[in-house]
């Protein structure tokens, strides 16, 4: 899928692909997204964890935009070294943006999601991080406003354990890719 799609993939021991599935619903608020983290492992063999998550901001940051030009939506596309290993809002230990990355501002203030707003590129804090601190999370709400979010917390201290180990192989530097679950079928 992410040969077909045209982006990068990453085959040295250890050494993550992190890739989002948007889902095909519009439905905000719901965790109807994926998280995926393909390796290889050092006998060469791939391993794959799907984890489920949010894309999409929650329904009180659609409604309450932090930026005037509107609540940021990731764009898709590969984000090559984006994120690092560091503090989530000065809080806990996330994967948090880096480099410049693309969003959709959604202005409508409706509470629903708009991908068809104006393109922003820059630095917004579009985290990869957990909702609540343990347990699943069933309701977005204020936990995104552009972040991608693992409902479960052990699934996201999981990936937490992945990135260390890719830190101490290939340093503090992680590429994130996104994409939609129709182009994902296509690209299969």
């Amino acid at each position: 899928m992410l040969v077909a799609s045209g982006y990068r993939v990453f085959m040295r021991p250890f050494e993550l692909n992190i890739v989002g599935i948007r889902s095909n619903s519009t439905i905000p608020n719901s965790f109807n997204d994926t998280i995926n983290v393909l390796y290889m492992d050092d006998k060469k063999s791939w391993q794959f964890h799907s984890y489920p998550a949010t894309t999409d901001p929650g329904v009180f940051w659609l409604k309450n935009p932090l930026n005037p030009q509107g609540t940021a939506i990731l764009k898709e596309g590969q984000y090559m070294g984006s994120h690092q290993i560091g503090l989530h809002r000065n809080k806990y230990t996330a994967l948090v943006q880096k480099t410049p990355v693309t969003v959709i501002r959604d202005i409508k203030r409706d509470g629903t999601l708009d991908f068809k707003g104006k393109e922003d590129t820059g630095l917004f804090g579009i985290d990869i991080h957990r909702a609540m601190q343990e347990g699943t999370t069933k309701i977005i709400d204020k936990f995104s406003a552009g972040c991608q979010v693992f409902a479960n917390a052990d699934d996201f201290y999981s990936l937490m354990a992945l990135c260390e180990q890719h830190r101490q192989l290939y340093g503090n530097s992680f590429t994130y890719t996104l994409m939609h679950e129709p182009a994902m079928r296509l690209a299969a």
